[in-house]
């Protein structure tokens, strides 16, 4: 149940996360969401940017028009195509921060927040649209991570990461709702913490285990068939990248190890893991 990996991006990350394929730019997008810094990493040359953004950012996604939507502590901002940034929807609240976000099929952001200290109830999911309008979806969740879609649309998944859980919600065909929660896995004790994940396109879901040490792929019933080994115990999320979405690149973090690991803050790939599907980008 292991897989060779390779380094893509050496990095010493504080808390590494989101990483996202760009098909526009042929690009990996991934962030340092306490280092305040969005990188990019261009696999078929090496070649790699910084962005510094001002505050700590929970996501980077691409936007349909060009340029990028960012999932920051005090709202939703965006960088145009001319790389001059704006603010979509500003609403800082204090003690609390971004945190992992996702695209959905229809091109809305699904943010995600949490408070600093990580209380319970003390974080939100809400989808974003295009146009700025927010709506709350839920209100109660402490640390509001992965998030994905079935290959149809028909299937979200969600992980609010202190439940040890992966839970999936039902869409609606006509307007995107979501409806009908449960749980699909439960994680054992010693596992670590489910953070961020990605939706392959078997419809099976990949899971970043953060002090577990590893990327699972659980089938949609539920039913573990693969797990990823990795010498870095703080594991943050994964995502299909490459010109045929085959690669898995995967992200990592050191903050609050007290001996971190060499490879602990860089991005990982296992080449040829499975299957991705193409993401949409933000629709704003």
């Amino acid at each position: 149940m292991t897989s060779t990996f390779d380094v893509a991006v050496r990095a010493e990350a504080s808390l590494g996360e989101g990483p996202t394929w760009d098909p526009a730019t042929g690009r990996l997008l991934w962030i340092d969401i306490l280092g305040s810094r969005v990188h990019t990493y261009d696999p078929a040359t090496g070649r790699r940017t910084v962005r510094r953004t001002g505050q700590h950012v929970g996501a980077v996604k691409p936007r349909a028009g060009g340029g990028l939507v960012l999932n920051l502590r005090d709202g939703i901002g965006l960088i145009d195509p001319d790389d001059t940034f704006r603010w979509l929807h500003r609403e800082p609240v204090p003690g609390r921060r971004a945190n992992d976000a996702a695209v959905a099929p229809d091109g809305s952001l699904f943010a995600g927040t949490m408070r600093y200290d990580e209380a319970p109830c003390g974080g939100t999911l809400s989808r974003v649209g295009g146009d700025g309008a927010v709506k709350v979806l839920l209100d109660d969740v402490a640390v509001s991570n992965g998030t994905g879609w079935s290959p149809d649309g028909r299937l979200m998944y969600y992980i609010d990461s202190p439940t040890r859980r992966l839970d999936v919600f039902d869409v609606g065909e006509a307007d995107g709702r979501i409806s009908n929660r449960r749980s699909v896995v439960a994680l054992e004790d010693g596992a670590g913490f489910p953070d961020g994940l990605c939706v392959d396109a078997d419809g099976c879901v990949w899971v970043a285990l953060w002090d577990g040490g590893a990327v699972r792929r659980y089938t949609p019933a539920g039913e573990l068939d693969r797990e990823i080994r990795l010498p870095v115990p703080r594991v943050t999320a994964c995502a299909f990248g490459g010109p045929s979405l085959t690669d898995l690149y995967i992200t990592t973090a050191r903050v609050g190890l007290t001996a971190p690991h060499p490879l602990a803050g860089s991005v990982l790939v296992v080449p040829g893991a499975g299957r991705g599907f193409p993401q949409p980008p933000f629709a704003g």
